[in-house]
């Protein structure tokens, strides 16, 4: 991390991450995982991911570009682009806000965010998914964090409410 990224993240973890975001039923970004349950659902033009938990809200990974646009509004999950190498899902992502942390702890990232997502299925109930992250704007080289996705059955995804801007996320912490 830059010095500016690792004091942020310090003042974060120091006061609880009283301010996440995600606490706050504003959209987690990318890559993010969250202990609620998520679908994704491919088309041949476009893959979906829906989510259950924080807003109920959905990613799009587009199948059918090959470049993002050339003026890119920032956005909470950025825009993807998606293509198959063999049997792997790769997703290339860029055009971040810069609201999101990527984890609990507070780390921080800038609209300089670029993520490249690799989904691999292993076997019928365990994805793989490797996400690199590079971001010149907060971290000095690009970093790499691995995690396996294990497949639910007869779970469906239910209603859950979140209220944008949740005040009272201290209670969560003990305070």
């Amino acid at each position: 991390m830059l010095p500016w990224a690792a004091d942020l993240t310090k003042q974060r973890t120091e006061n609880y991450s009283a301010d996440d975001p995600e606490a706050r039923c504003i959209p987690a970004g990318v890559p993010r995982a969250t202990p609620y349950h998520h679908q994704i659902v491919q088309t041949p033009k476009l893959v979906l991911i829906l989510f259950e938990g924080n807003i109920h809200t959905f990613r799009q990974i587009f199948l059918d570009r090959t470049e993002h646009p050339k003026s890119l509004e920032p956005l909470w999950y950025g825009d993807s682009i998606g293509r198959w190498e063999g049997d792997t899902l790769v997703v290339d992502t860029v055009g971040f806000n810069d609201k999101f942390w990527f984890d609990m702890a507070g780390h921080p990232h800038t609209t300089q965010l670029h993520v490249e997502e690799r989904y691999h299925r292993r076997d019928y109930g365990n994805m793989e998914i490797q996400v690199t992250i590079t971001d010149p704007g907060a971290y000095a080289k690009p970093w790499v964090s691995n995690r396996v996705a294990t497949l639910e059955t007869g779970i469906e995804m239910t209603e859950y409410v979140c209220n944008e801007n949740n005040s009272d996320a201290l209670h969560l912490v003990g305070k």
